[in-house]
């Protein structure tokens, strides 16, 4: 018992005591407060828009800005990240986002990744902040483009003075405007730090465990509309992780990603340029990937005296030729479209005609997924 005491790593006690105290503060003080007093319309409108600038200012300044560089940002959208980033109270812009970007280089390595889901959905959530792990070091070398930023630089000197500003002086200021301000403490104050920090924290936890693999079995990392509406569009998790540099996570119309919409909005305000997009090929070449993965698991599940299963397995195999074909004709059409540009021969309607055959493509890979789908729902669970 002792022994295994003193392999633990040490406490990190400025983590344990903020993410212990905390909630037990907000378990203890708002109910206390409520039974006495009625919370004003100014106090959970200091939650509401507070927790969404907190939770913007994580998923769309220090995820996508900083650790991923998925698109470039005004420095007035910068400094607002950085200031609201800063209240959220999940260290550094410098910290953070080189932690992640270990995170991504070694995800699911429960030795180097800071917070591997394969030790557990504790471990991933909290565990990780509570004691000194070797895995969770610093280690700036995979940042040099954030050690020679001004603004994160400064954030980084100065974080725990801007923390109590952000965290205590703004709520105040809030609540002595309202003229509530016991209330907004506790609501935009207290209980919004406590819904910021595990709404987050669900994305390395929950997000790792809980969902769909559409795009890769590779890792952990899992889809999950659900998770995507508490954590402004960070739900859909496996996708980021096979193409992390794109600034969506959603990227179809219809899925819940209220910070690719921030992002886009600024950028046709002037306020960021370069959004990086993964292209559509790459990312039904992934589908598509995972699809035949999960036919080919599909029919080995099936007996061989079933009526059927040859016939499955010959549409499958001609279904998978076909990919393959269309692999070699986009490494082709690339390839050619590579030595144009090296020579520069292309004019206006060869680069139109070099469109539309990658469109082309593109749409049968579309096409077959669709039939893929459906071949797959003919075989019986």
């Amino acid at each position: 018992m002792h022994a295994d005491r003193a392999s633990r790593p040490p406490i990190n006690w400025y983590g344990a005591v903020v993410l212990a105290v905390t909630p037990l503060l907000a378990m203890i003080l708002i109910p206390l407060y409520a039974w006495a007093n009625d919370f004003t319309t100014a106090a959970w409108v200091s939650f509401v828009v507070l927790s969404i600038l907190n939770g913007m200012s994580i998923t769309g300044g220090y995820h996508r800005l900083w650790a991923h560089r998925a698109y470039e940002a005004h420095w007035s959208v910068k400094v607002f990240f950085m200031l609201f980033g800063t209240m959220a109270l999940q260290n550094s812009i410098l910290v953070w986002a080189s932690g992640h970007r270990t995170h991504h280089r070694h995800i699911d390595d429960d030795d180097k990744d800071p917070y591997s889901a394969g030790r557990g959905f504790w471990f991933s959530h909290i565990g990780w902040m509570l004691r000194q792990y070797e895995s969770g070091k610093d280690d700036f070398r995979n940042a040099p483009d954030l050690l020679n930023d001004p603004i994160v630089m400064f954030q980084h000197r100065y974080y725990v003075p801007l923390a109590v500003v952000m965290n205590l002086g703004v709520p105040a200021l809030i609540g002595y405007l309202a003229g509530d301000m016991a209330g907004v403490l506790l609501l935009g104050g207290l209980l919004r730090l406590v819904w910021s920090h595990h709404t987050t924290f669900f994305i390395n936890s929950l997000a790792h465990m809980w969902g769909t693999r559409p795009y890769t079995d590779e890792n952990s990392a899992r889809d999950n509309p659900v998770l995507a509406l508490f954590t402004y569009g960070e739900g859909y998790h496996n996708y980021h992780h096979i193409f992390q540099y794109d600034y969506r996570n959603g990227i179809r119309w219809y899925q819940f990603d209220p910070t690719k919409w921030l992002i886009f909005s600024l950028s046709v305000l002037g306020l960021a340029r370069n959004l990086k997009r993964c292209p559509e090929f790459a990312i039904e070449k992934a589908r598509l990937t995972m699809q035949f993965k999960q036919a080919e698991a599909k029919l080995a599940r099936k007996t061989a005296g079933h009526a059927q299963l040859e016939a499955w397995k010959q549409r499958l195999a001609q279904e998978s030729e076909h990919f393959a074909q269309v692999m070699q004709e986009w490494s082709a059409l690339k390839e050619a479209w590579y030595a144009e540009k090296k020579q520069q021969l292309l004019q206006k309607w060869e680069e139109a005609s070099f469109r539309t055959r990658f469109q082309e493509i593109e749409y049968r890979l579309k096409m077959q997924r669709k039939r893929l789908r459906l071949l797959t729902a003919q075989v019986p669970a």
